[in-house]
């Protein structure tokens, strides 16, 4: 990989790791639709080592109150009533689904779901799934403001269940095309949860597995001595920049706005993806073989 290629992927996982539309699958189609080499499960977990970076700043005032009320939960009864405390378990086990899956099929992220025909599939159902539960959200958002409707759902509404659920919808993310934003918020909103509310966890949840992979991937690759480590970092730095700011637009746009525009972007590109690989314009592996 040389600089200018770790630019460009920097500048894609920086703006697409928050947006519902996958970073995963936008580094492969990337280097895909630019004749380059795969960069890789390894190098996407290393970079998005930056854009959680970028997490960790933008909401470091709710990380840094949830974790103190976590760790004074443990010695002090009294602290396992509060919200924040609660909060950093809710976190630990939505974790758990992406924890075990990711380990359980690690051979398959790297390999098979790389494939080009299954990106393209898992970005139209995704889409699809996301401009439903919109959809829904809209339509009760709607009736709340002409007659009694059922209120959405904070995260002090948030429990056991509803963070597995979190959780599961999280690990749908191991398949490149899902999205983790994409598939959390969309969990959330088909169980009443308010966009913002949807979000926030979706990003807080995000933090322990992403970096959790990303300090994985990392050692490996050390051990490995199979990343070409300058231009992996420059993309890393360039990633937390430009997913700071995705993330400070991203948290105003959905107080407003529908998700339709991400739903119609995913279903197309979905469909030109699909419409390539079978002109064979772009073979499924494309560029697969330099790892």
């Amino acid at each position: 990989m040389n600089w200018f290629e770790s630019l460009i992927l920097g500048l894609v996982q920086g703006l697409t790791e928050f947006l519902p539309i996958s970073s995963s699958a936008h580094l492969r189609l990337t280097a895909a639709f630019a004749g380059w080499h795969d960069p890789g499960a390894a190098f996407t977990a290393i970079t998005q080592i930056g854009t959680e970076a970028a997490v960790l700043i933008y909401f470091r005032k709710d990380i840094a109150r949830i974790v103190s009320a976590w760790f004074r939960s443990l010695t002090n009864s009294a602290m396992r009533a509060d919200h924040d405390a609660q909060m950093g378990w809710l976190v630990i086990v939505g974790s758990i689904p992406i924890g075990v899956l990711g380990v359980t099929l690690k051979d398959h992220i790297e390999g098979p779901f790389r494939d080009l025909r299954l990106i393209a599939t898992t970005l139209i159902v995704m889409g699809i799934v996301l401009g439903i539960a919109d959809r829904l959200a809209a339509r009760v958002e709607e009736g709340g403001r002409h007659r009694a409707a059922p209120e959405r759902k904070t995260l002090t509404d948030l429990g056991v269940r509803d963070g597995l659920i979190f959780g599961m919808c999280q690990a749908m993310a191991l398949i490149p095309g899902v999205s983790r934003s994409g598939a959390t918020i969309s969990g959330g909103l088909l169980m009443s949860y308010t966009r913002e509310a949807a979000a926030r966890y979706s990003f807080l949840l995000a933090i322990p597995a992403v970096l959790a992979s990303g300090l994985f991937e990392l050692k490996d690759a050390t051990e490995g001595g199979h990343v070409s480590w300058g231009p992996t970092i420059f993309a890393t730095v360039v990633a937390f920049g430009v997913g700071y700011a995705v993330i400070a637009w991203f948290m105003k746009f959905i107080t407003t706005k529908s998700f339709m525009p991400f739903v119609i972007y995913r279903i197309l590109l979905g469909l030109v993806l699909f419409a390539l690989v079978g002109l064979g314009v772009l073979s499924p592996h494309a560029g697969e073989s330099g790892g």
